[in-house]
């Protein structure tokens, strides 16, 4: 079975990912948006960490500070990494290339790190059979579903061995039959990787089902209000669904959420 995952429950003296009164503010005054924060968050070396919370509350904001992508206001976000690229992000829009294969696709991230070329195709050749597109390692993105795109998209990030993933609701985009199957593929990658994620998303049920830790944000400007781990132990498939536990968190983070959205 491979090693233990990591025990959510305690706490890590150092956390992968650390930020501190962490805040983002668009515009200039007097037209200001206060868009994120104050906002603290810990997310401990493997923990597989959820945010839920209303449209427009600063989630995605959150992520493009973590990958380098936006300057915070005020406050800091850290990550802890043995590596001058430790993050790699996965967009709700699957930000591959139209004009490169699905090869030279998930291979961009290695050759970024110029990564010797016939390392890189034996790299990335290894993840598309991983996730079922070794068939399709010549075709061009036009020809695949959304489904095959989203694994194409999950295999260009792992295939650099990210320290941290960030996922911006992925599979937002999909049907509700592929989004779990997807969901399903994903739990299974990353419990075995162990990799330590921050992801995103607006489902409920995709939260319980991936998250060591769920947190939801409050309206804009988005902070924790609360925080709730799912009681299904590691390794766990997707089966939780059915069970009592995972319909009566889902319906506690509903209220939540529902108190949030209002106002907004």
């Amino acid at each position: 079975m491979g090693e233990p995952h990591p025990d959510p429950t305690v706490a890590d003296p150092h956390p992968k990912l650390h930020a501190t009164a962490l805040t983002r503010t668009f515009g200039r005054p007097p037209r200001t948006v206060d868009a994120l924060g104050p906002l603290d968050l810990t997310v401990a070396p493997g923990e597989f960490v959820c945010l839920v919370g209303p449209s427009g509350c600063g989630k995605s904001t959150l992520l493009r500070i973590a990958a380098g992508l936006l300057r915070p206001s005020t406050g800091t976000l850290e990550i802890r990494a043995a590596t001058p690229r430790p993050a790699a992000m996965i967009f709700q829009d699957y930000g591959i290339y139209d004009w490169k294969t699905v090869r030279a696709n998930v291979r961009f991230g290695l050759d970024v790190q110029r990564v010797p070329r016939r390392e890189a195709n034996v790299r990335a050749d290894s993840w598309l059979a991983r996730l079922g597109l070794a068939d399709f390692a010549d075709a061009y993105p036009a020809a695949l579903s959304g489904g095959m795109r989203q694994r194409v998209a999950i295999a260009r990030a792992l295939a650099v061995e990210p320290e941290l993933l960030l996922m911006d609701e992925p599979f937002a985009a999909l049907d509700a039959q592929l989004r779990v199957i997807l969901q399903d593929e994903l739990l299974e990658l990353t419990q075995a990787l162990r990799t330590t994620t921050l992801f995103i998303t607006h489902s409920l049920e995709e939260a319980i089902v991936l998250g060591d830790r769920v947190l939801v944000m409050s309206a804009r400007p988005g902070r924790v209000i609360a925080e709730h781990r799912p009681p299904f132990p590691r390794p766990r498939t997707g089966d939780i669904r059915d069970t009592p536990a995972f319909t009566s968190l889902k319906s506690e983070l509903w209220d939540l959420l529902r108190k949030e959205a209002v106002p907004a």
